[in-house]
């Protein structure tokens, strides 16, 4: 099968286009025949090694860990173990395969049947591939950390990425009102995904204009607590995707009533299988960017480190 491998941390030309083994299920596996897969910041810093904290975490020390990347992919079942019980040959999936050693950026990868969902119905594979990580990072932020509430005032900081587009939409279906923020190009694109306000950031500071949220939810981590905590109101809680937890807790002590948590997000099916509800429902829609082919993961890995992606960058394999 053809695969993306690399061998050497450094700068995305380092992945490759090579020749590999397909892989056979094992006894508790599926075979998937993968038909997109989408870029993810796991992606982006396990190529890098950086930080470096990520190679202490699952990256791999001196070199990668899996020389295989990609998390989220959506396909169909093509062979099952002689104990996988749930899915079937010719069934459509999707999952967040991190958890089980990566290995999207492929035609084919062997995975634990318990790691994946089916997909929705009304999903194509591209926008299906775009949604486990994410959206599951967004619920997971706004429901457990910040226990959205109907009525609450939110704000999105980084509102027109990945993250950020599932995270309006979810917190809309939970019935919040919902302020989003971004850049001037992003502003129309994020009310049309159900924004209730909007703010762009290279006009207005959020953090001084006195109004205050019952939830901020930010992905951009790229200022310090107290300018944010300034937005947050008396019972509000702020919940950061990408922080430095140690730091984070201790400061957030000193804040009296406000709360603030770092997101140490977890793949789950169930969630995932929550997500995919929203999306038959009509509910949230995934906002892809671009599409590359499996031969250009290289150059979608390096548009995605630019950080100016509306939405998702999808992987297409077909």
């Amino acid at each position: 099968m053809k695969a993306i491998v690399y061998t050497e941390f450094g700068p995305p030309g380092v992945l490759r286009l090579k020749e590999v083994e397909t892989p056979s299920p094992r006894d508790d596996q599926v075979l998937i025949r993968i038909d997109a897969a989408s870029v993810n910041y796991a992606d982006w810093s396990f190529v890098r090694g950086k930080p470096f904290l990520v190679r202490l975490i699952g990256a791999g020390l001196l070199k990668p860990k899996n020389s295989i990347l990609g998390a989220d992919m959506a396909g169909q079942v093509e062979a099952v173990g002689r104990n996988a019980k749930q899915f079937q040959p010719g069934d459509s999936v999707f999952g967040d395969i991190s958890g089980c050693g990566f290995g999207a950026f492929a035609e084919y990868v062997a995975v634990p049947e318990n790691a994946l969902a089916p997909k929705p119905a009304n999903t194509t594979f591209e926008e299906a591939a775009a949604v486990p990580q994410a959206a599951v990072v967004a619920l997971q932020g706004l429901r457990d950390n910040g226990q959205i509430q109907p009525g609450q005032t939110v704000l999105i900081s980084g509102a027109s990425g990945g993250i950020g587009t599932f995270a309006v939409q979810i917190a809309k279906s939970f019935g919040a009102e919902v302020t989003g923020v971004c850049s001037t190009r992003n502003l129309d694109m994020v009310r049309s995904i159900g924004a209730d306000h909007v703010i762009d950031y290279t006009q207005e500071d959020f953090t001084r204009n006195e109004q205050v949220y019952d939830l901020i939810l930010d992905i951009v981590a790229n200022r310090s607590l107290s300018d944010y905590m300034r937005a947050v109101g008396p019972e509000g809680s702020y919940v950061a995707v990408a922080f430095n937890p140690a730091s984070l807790f201790q400061r957030s002590r000193a804040r009296g009533s406000k709360k603030a948590s770092s997101l140490a997000a977890k793949t789950s099916v169930k969630d995932l299988v929550f997500i995919k509800e929203l999306l038959e429902a009509g509910k949230i829609v995934p906002v892809i960017d671009k599409v590359y082919p499996l031969s250009e993961v290289a150059e979608a890995v390096r548009y995605y480190g630019e950080r100016h992606a509306q939405g998702k960058v999808v992987i297409t394999h077909s």
